[in-house]
């Protein structure tokens, strides 16, 4: 079979482009807030609204949607996907004046935007055979950390420039004039596969056992994309002009990492045995920073968190496509992801939120994300056994 790497690279175009549209607001939020006169406390109590709607409706419509879809036409959906979010984004210009309209387009944002990584996954276990799905999972992937890298330094000159309004229909106008031409011309369409999919897909242990190690892997993703700059700023007293280098820093590594741990479990199939130990190591290298004294020593451990940590990522899709046919890996994987972004995107919000009002310490917050990889570390052991003794997956 050809390999074609074309493929994976246009998903991550999309990818890249669907998370600058989903990140956008968070940029924007100071601009909304001088445009509403909100205080600090509206910041907060808008801002929670207006960010937590997202993920409610990208996880729930997750859930329900993707494998309906997947059995009405894959490609279709993921043309539908990039539609609807790149419409939406550009719909937040004429109708961004309200607090409720805000909250409807952000919901509205994730519901279209719930069926691109199911899908993305289920395009990458029709083309490419289990040797290289990790390193094919892995390109789309990187799109996403290269967004989170690159996010701000091509959004926050954007805001300033032309508004928030306007930018958000500049990103809409992206989606429609360069995602959507490559999706067109370069993924190919699939061919329903009636006899599979007419068959309710057996969720076992496995599947769940997976998937609270999804959750506690998302814990520790949202909890350093929420909290990480306050800490540095607050806790480390990097001036806030100063953390642009640290997280590109930071993200980098996500990427190498990446790249790296999805070569290696191309190479050797042991995808769990690494994941295991990186997890672990990675919550250790997290644990450290208590003990660090020099803010760079604090950048560079958290760096090595990052890098061991995306040993998940780059397996994550690649495991679960070997759970199931590929003709039911869509719905499987907006399953997964659905539950996993609802538990863990959630939790990575709030309860390092709450642990900070707790205890008043920024630090104290971060250091939870260790007990979120020690955790992911003992399902994926429990997992390995599992998998180990005979049965059927």
């Amino acid at each position: 079979m050809k390999v074609r790497w074309h493929i994976p690279l246009i998903l991550a175009l999309t990818t890249f482009v669907h998370y600058l549209d989903r990140n956008a607001l968070a940029l924007a939020l100071p601009h909304l807030a001088a445009e509403h006169s909100w205080s600090e406390a509206e910041i907060g109590l808008y801002g929670e609204y207006l960010l937590g709607a997202f993920y409610l409706s990208f996880g729930l419509f997750q859930i329900f949607l993707s494998g309906r879809v997947e059995r009405w036409n894959v490609k279709g959906g993921l043309v539908l996907s990039i539609v609807g979010f790149s419409v939406v984004t550009m719909l937040f210009y004429p109708f961004g004046g309200s607090i409720p309209a805000l909250i409807g387009l952000r919901l509205l944002l994730g519901a279209a935007e719930s069926l691109h990584m199911p899908m993305n996954s289920a395009i990458i276990a029709r083309t490419f055979p289990p040797s290289l799905r990790g390193r094919a999972n892995s390109l789309y992937v990187g799109g996403i950390l290269l967004a989170l890298m690159l996010g701000p330094l091509i959004l926050v000159p954007l805001i300033e420039a032309a508004g928030w309004r306007l930018s958000f229909a500049v990103l809409g106008a992206a989606g429609l004039l360069i995602s959507l031409p490559f999706v067109l011309k370069g993924i190919p369409s699939f061919p329903a596969e009636k006899n599979s999919v007419s068959e309710p897909v057996r969720l076992s242990r496995t599947f769940w056992l997976y998937t609270i190690a999804g959750a506690a892997n998302a814990f520790c993703i949202f909890g350093m994309l929420n909290w990480l700059p306050s800490y540095l700023t607050k806790a480390r007293g990097i001036p806030f002009e100063g953390i642009s280098l640290p997280l590109l820093g930071i993200f980098l590594a996500g990427i190498i990492g990446v790249i790296f741990w999805a070569w290696l479990g191309d190479k050797t199939q042991e995808r769990l045995y690494w994941v295991q130990g990186g997890l672990l190591a990675a919550g250790g290298a997290v644990l450290l920073v208590a003990f660090a004294s020099s803010n760079l020593i604090v950048i560079l451990l958290l760096m090595a968190g990052v890098f061991l940590q995306s040993s998940y990522n780059a397996q994550e899709f690649a495991t679960l496509q070997s759970f199931y046919p590929s003709s039911r890996v869509g719905g499987v994987t907006g399953l997964y992801n659905g539950l996993t972004v609802l538990v863990g995107g959630v939790g990575g919000s709030f309860i390092p939120g709450s642990i900070v009002a707790a205890t008043g310490s920024l630090e104290t917050g971060i250091l939870s994300v260790a007990g979120g990889a020690f955790v992911v570390s003992g399902c994926i052991f429990l997992l390995r056994r599992a998998l180990s003794k005979p049965q059927k997956v």
